[in-house]
């Protein structure tokens, strides 16, 4: 795959970056579980194909996906050459804590479960749900002391990810970010984020597009999966799912396939992040990343009445 250089960062990283919170297993969220081979064996999958991106984070099954993660680094003698590994920084998940030094412990336990010394893409997770935003956005808070962390070496590139457009839009212009990710909020369903992506490119800010699949749905099919961004939902919520179905059946393309070169045709998305929680996911992914889509097909898709609230605002987050 060609690569994009990751803002002025020096990384570069293919259009295509793989997701790893299900691997972590996280039934709550995924409504299904993930043993640690099926994981192991999805992780292998990725490092031996042609994507050079793998997103994780500090709390994903509660450290259960960078441990998996770490197994086949250390396997393997370390990451391969050129991979580019992103993960998270994240809040005490008992006490909600996340100041400065929440923030060296956080990475310091991502680095043990990676047997790594350093990352790659080091990104700020969450802080809407941290216990006080103060802590995050104060002198000497949290996001200064992600910047200290790229300053000494420990992340090559540094980002925000969370939910909350309206939080990430104000944080995202007072620090400065080489990524961004944002997931859920621009998808064949939804189209929140695209005010933000424009602020965020005039910026110079790298945009990750994550779950295009709207949280499975636009990839498993509403019969399998009957949830949207991750919460159960009746016939009501599946209606736009379904139209889209229809949609893609009228034209013959994979819903999966249209969803995700949705995000991946938007010129201003640097890559597109995908959950896998399984080796055979990975080969479906990139047969949909290639798949022919007829014109025709686009002028529907992209003229459907997609959703432009934001699907995390209400959202009822649970991070197993």
């Amino acid at each position: 795959m060609n690569k994009t250089p990751l803002g002025t960062t020096g990384l570069e990283v293919t259009p295509l970056c793989f997701g790893a919170s299900g691997l972590g297993n996280m039934p709550d969220t995924y409504g299904y579980e993930v043993s640690e081979e099926r994981a192991l064996a999805t992780v292998r999958a990725i490092f031996d194909g042609p994507v050079n991106f793998l997103d994780t984070s500090n709390n994903y099954g509660f450290g259960r996906s960078e441990e998996r993660i770490g197994a086949v680094i250390r396997e393997r003698g370390g990451l391969p050459a050129g991979f580019v590994l992103s993960t998270k920084l994240d809040r005490d998940m008992e006490t909600r804590r996340f100041d400065a030094a929440r923030v060296r412990r956080s990475l310091e336990e991502s680095l043990e479960r990676l047997g790594l010394d350093r990352v790659p893409l080091l990104h700020l997770h969450d802080p809407e749900h941290a216990r006080d935003l103060g802590e995050i956005t104060g002198a000497g808070g949290a996001l200064d002391e992600l910047v200290k962390l790229k300053e000494e070496g420990l992340a090559a590139a540094i980002g925000l990810a969370m939910g909350r457009l309206d939080i990430q839009t104000e944080l995202m212009a007072g620090w400065p970010f080489d990524a961004l990710i944002s997931h859920n909020r621009f998808t064949l369903l939804n189209r929140s984020a695209a005010a933000m992506f424009d602020a965020a490119r005039a910026r110079g800010i790298a945009i990750l597009n994550a779950a295009p699949f709207a949280g499975g749905v636009l990839a498993k099919g509403t019969a399998e999966m009957p949830r949207v961004t991750y919460q159960a939902a009746d016939a009501q919520a599946l209606a736009p799912a379904r139209e889209i179905e229809a949609i893609c059946a009228k034209w013959g393309v994979a819903p999966g396939a249209a969803a995700l070169q949705f995000s991946m045709r938007d010129g201003r998305i640097a890559s597109t992040v995908v959950g896998v929680s399984k080796p055979e996911r990975v080969q479906e992914t990139l047969a949909w990343a290639n798949a022919e889509i007829p014109e025709g097909a686009w002028a529907e898709l992209e003229g459907f009445a997609a959703s432009t609230v934001d699907p995390e605002a209400n959202r009822d987050y649970r991070p197993g």
